[in-house]
């Protein structure tokens, strides 16, 4: 259709005006985490951690302002991605951070590929295929995984402490699975074991462990526990109170804060146990005191130590507020050059500094850690190692790593 000179030029000057306008508005970033059920404490700790990167930017990237829009999810798949249709398709958010839960950042990474114009930052979800398999081009991880996690810990635990056999208690989804994974696989193949009749894996949100605690072999070395929030609290509670006495391996929740702030008399029964994860409590490290004093001053109702999901929704809200300045804030493109700086941003964190493979996942440092009593009575983990640098892959080719499987309950057999 022909179009006269006039009409063009108006046209193209609306154009012009709404696109200006449209890239003049603030920026609408959503956050979802879990803060309702056995994990609630654990969510509302992750908002914590976007709380402290927003202000820590004063609430604007690239000359723009950002309004933040929390989201409730339940850990269920299902419940994050309604949290994120909300958040995309209703409030039209152009940046999504989460979420905190593992089967949920699959189920996310997943819904990603239908909005190619929004950019997806997780929270501190840490299965495994959120980004190992079929990964989204629109979905970022700046927090090393579940597997990272657990660096160091199988050879620690075989090595030094002399475990053998163990038995193991888990909840039954992805993020666990591929915790007891990082943790057998080296601890297997240097000699251990984990019979699968030995292995006991529960819904998020048990309350009885009886029968798992009853069911326990007497023969193993000790126990790998991979809970966390309200289930790793009753478990422990409960072992202890069974008369257990059998040594611990805390999976990386497990010995978070989140669990180690909690009160009564698990919080002896814990000291001693050896853990792995990206945070270490007491590193000395100057980055990392810093935000510990900044989290303390902002959340004096906090706990004595910020937790992973502070920490990790911290890195990954702040790896989206710095692409936005690197672009000035201009999203108008559905934001493709955002991504662009993104794919290709090494920044610091409190725990030293990060960067992505080509799937978009962090490579980072993990701390070895054991449970101690700090100076003023709180429960806190102890620095014994720093690895710096672990990969997706643990040090494995990406082809060869593919061989191991996907996680699951019987992955790695480790008889």
């Amino acid at each position: 259709m022909f179009v006269k000179p006039k009409m063009l030029a108006t046209s193209v000057l609306a154009l012009s005006l709404a696109t200006t306008t449209a890239w003049a508005e603030d920026i609408k970033m959503g956050a979802i985490a879990v803060l309702e059920g056995a994990f609630a404490v654990l969510g509302e700790d992750s908002m914590r951690g976007v709380e402290m990167a927003l202000e820590e930017f004063g609430y604007s990237a690239g000359g723009k302002s950002i309004e933040l829009i929390k989201q409730s999810s339940d850990a269920s798949p299902d419940s994050a991605v309604r949290g994120a249709r909300k958040l995309v398709e209703q409030d039209g958010v152009q940046i999504l951070v989460g979420p905190l839960s593992g089967s949920e950042g699959i189920a996310i990474k997943d819904y990603s590929k239908t909005q190619p114009d929004v950019t997806f930052v997780n929270g501190s979800s840490g299965a495994q295929d959120t980004t190992l398999r079929e990964p989204s081009e629109n979905f970022f991880r700046f927090n090393t995984e579940g597997a990272q996690w657990m660096a160091g810990l199988g050879e620690y635990v075989y090595n030094e402490k002399g475990y053998r056999s163990l038995a193991v208690v888990s909840e039954d989804y992805s993020f666990p699975y591929t915790q007891v994974f990082g943790f057998l696989e080296p601890f297997c193949r240097l000699g251990g074991s984990a019979p699968q009749d030995a292995r006991f894996y529960v819904p998020i949100g048990n309350k009885d462990y009886s029968s798992v605690i009853a069911a326990l072999p007497d023969e193993v070395d000790a126990i790998y526990v991979a809970l966390g929030g309200a289930d790793a609290v009753n478990f422990l509670t409960q072992y202890e109170q069974a008369g257990g006495d059998l040594p611990l391996i805390g999976g990386s929740i497990t010995v978070d804060q989140t669990v180690l702030g909690s009160k009564g008399r698990t919080r002896e029964f814990v000291i001693g146990t050896p853990s792995a994860g990206p945070i270490s409590d007491t590193w000395d490290d100057p980055r990392w005191q810093a935000f510990v004093a900044t989290y303390k001053e902002m959340f004096p109702d906090g706990f004595p130590s910020p937790s992973l999901f502070a920490h990790a929704y911290y890195i990954n809200t702040k790896a989206a507020l710095l692409a936005l300045d690197e672009v000035g804030g201009d999203v108008s493109d559905g934001g493709a050059k955002m991504r662009e700086v993104l794919a290709a941003l090494e920044f610091e964190t409190p725990t030293g500094m990060v960067k992505l493979d080509e799937r978009r996942q962090a490579i980072g440092s993990i701390f070895l850690t054991e449970v101690v009593e700090g100076p003023d009575g709180n429960l806190l983990n102890k620095t014994i190692k720093v690895t710096e640098n672990v990969n997706q892959t643990l040090g494995v080719p990406y082809e060869k790593f593919l061989e191991y499987g996907a996680v699951s309950r019987e992955n790695p057999a480790c008889e």
